[in-house]
């Protein structure tokens, strides 16, 4: 296996152990779901998240892994994150589905680019969103319109989302060389990566803007 291989498939089973923690942490919110309608809305986002898991595992054992390995090694950052990132609230539980789809659409944009063309039509179909968002998005618009005193204590969950997901990121890079190295094109520091994380602040301003939370 190339070096870029084997870059490819470590960054398969990052991801892997990402979409199994966001699936049970997703299990978990949404018991603040308050109608049968969001229950079955959040049933189907796990559904998609379960079929972009089903993607990368397949991609893993095709390269000779093993995909529970794979998430037992990558579990501790993804369930620290969601540790720090829990939710108080139905309308938060909707901020952080929005960010976290966000977030994911927006790594495959600043990095489609590095990624040999076979690797392209996988990474796009698992880092896409899922659909959650214009679900979440009405209802925080909604929620803001009825009672705009709301919005400033959710604005200020948006940047901590933001600032733990930048965060536990950066954990995951320094800790896989050759991911750092496939992702920045050979200048793995996380310095040079400063650009990438930059512009991820400005999609994420844009993505609370549109629940009126700018």
């Amino acid at each position: 296996m190339s070096n870029n291989s084997a870059a490819v498939t470590k960054l398969y089973e990052v991801l892997l152990a990402g979409e199994f923690a966001a699936c049970y942490r997703l299990i978990e919110e949404s018991a603040m779901a308050p109608t049968t309608a969001d229950r079955v809305a959040i049933a189907r986002l796990i559904a998609a998240e379960m079929g972009h898991f089903e993607v990368l595992a397949e991609q893993i054992r095709a390269a000779g892994g093993d995909p529970d390995a794979a998430v037992a090694s990558h579990a501790k950052v993804f369930d620290e994150y969601h540790r720090v990132t829990m939710p108080t609230s139905w309308l938060e539980v909707l901020v952080k589905m929005h960010v976290g789809d966000g977030l994911a659409a927006d790594f495959y944009a600043e990095t489609a680019d590095v990624f040999p063309a076979e690797v392209r039509p996988t990474m796009k179909s698992v880092m896409a969103e899922t659909g959650s968002s214009q679900f979440a998005v009405d209802q925080v618009r909604a929620a803001v319109a009825a009672d705009p005193a709301i919005a400033s204590a959710l604005v200020l969950w948006g940047r901590r989302l933001l600032g733990e997901a930048i965060t536990h990121m950066q954990w995951v890079l320094a800790e896989e060389e050759d991911v750092m190295t496939l992702l920045f094109d050979g200048t793995a520091t996380l310095n040079n990566a400063a650009g990438f994380f930059d512009n991820m602040a400005e999609r994420h301003s844009q993505r609370m803007a549109d629940l009126s939370l700018a």
